[in-house]
């Protein structure tokens, strides 16, 4: 009696899962592959760090390379606004960083500053270039475009 109910409860799992796996196989099916060219997607690179700055600047001219409908956002703060004022340079190689800046914003790349950073570090907007934005809270704002906008979030 036992091994007949046995029998009859591997034969029922076994017609149930031939009978599911065609649609399971469906709904697990790869999608499409979408050309990055034509993606659309909304990214917020986050910099607070003076180490960041020029291996972002690469990233996001690379991400725009492979990608350039992406609709970029750099928030910075802390010392991560550094590399936005007037005749910033990277320390090690003598980049200097307006130009990469420029060319991105000529992209379409928006680079947005920390206003409570300026007023912490006793900073002036008149110090950064002209490229920049401002934002009342760094942070406030990646987590905003995040959050109610839909942006994907990179730190380099």
């Amino acid at each position: 009696m036992k091994a007949i109910f046995i029998r009859k409860a591997l034969l029922g799992l076994v017609s149930g899962m031939l009978l599911t796996s065609p649609l399971h196989a469906q709904n697990t099916a790869a999608a499409p592959r979408v050309h990055t060219q034509d993606i659309t997607s909304k990214v917020v690179y986050h910099i607070n760090g003076a180490e960041q700055p020029l291996k972002g600047l690469r990233n996001i001219r690379n991400h725009l390379d492979v990608s350039p409908k992406t609709t970029i956002v750099v928030v910075t703060h802390a010392n991560g606004v550094d590399f936005l004022m007037e005749g910033a340079k990277h320390a090690e190689t003598g980049t200097q960083y307006a130009p990469l800046v420029s060319a991105l914003t000529a992209r379409g790349v928006v680079f947005e500053i920390c206003e409570i950073t300026l007023k912490n570090r006793k900073l002036n907007k008149d110090q950064f270039v002209l490229d920049a934005t401002f934002t009342p809270s760094g942070v406030v704002r990646v987590a905003d475009l995040q959050t109610q906008q839909g942006f994907a979030y990179i730190k380099p």
